[in-house]
């Protein structure tokens, strides 16, 4: 019972989180300013399945000042070569929701966030219905 609780706890701030990033880009879609980034730079990220390249993207926001930020969107056919010139959109009063204008930067993390929320949710009903 203890392990269903957990899955479920799991489930909950998995789903939580997905939720949370669909607002932003439902924000980011209505009031977003949009305009051009360039990768700066593509750092060496350690996870459980080895080292990956995360790139950094800077742009300008409408104050003049130089925004950096890296993707929340990771993985294979994700990567972005240095130099490469990017769309990028954001809240005009809160330049660090910055996310790489494509599709799958944008509506990606939120899929994948809920489709792992509903598989927690699943594995906690399963143990629940087998204890």
């Amino acid at each position: 019972m203890l392990a269903a609780l957990a899955c479920g706890a799991a489930a909950l701030l998995v789903l939580g989180a997905a939720l949370r990033e669909t607002v932003v880009v439902r924000r980011l879609r209505q009031h977003g300013t949009r305009t051009q980034g360039v990768v700066v730079d593509n750092v060496r990220s350690s996870d459980s399945e080895g080292p990956t390249w995360v790139p950094v993207i800077a742009f300008t926001d409408l104050n003049g000042h130089r925004v950096e930020f890296a993707p929340r969107a990771r993985g294979t056919g994700l990567g972005l070569a240095t130099g490469r010139e990017v769309g990028v959109v954001y809240l005009p009063h809160a330049p660090q929701t910055a996310r790489v204008l494509m599709w799958r930067h944008l509506v990606g993390p939120p899929v994948s966030l809920f489709i792992g929320g509903i598989v927690f949710l699943g594995f906690a009903v399963w143990i629940a219905l087998t204890d």
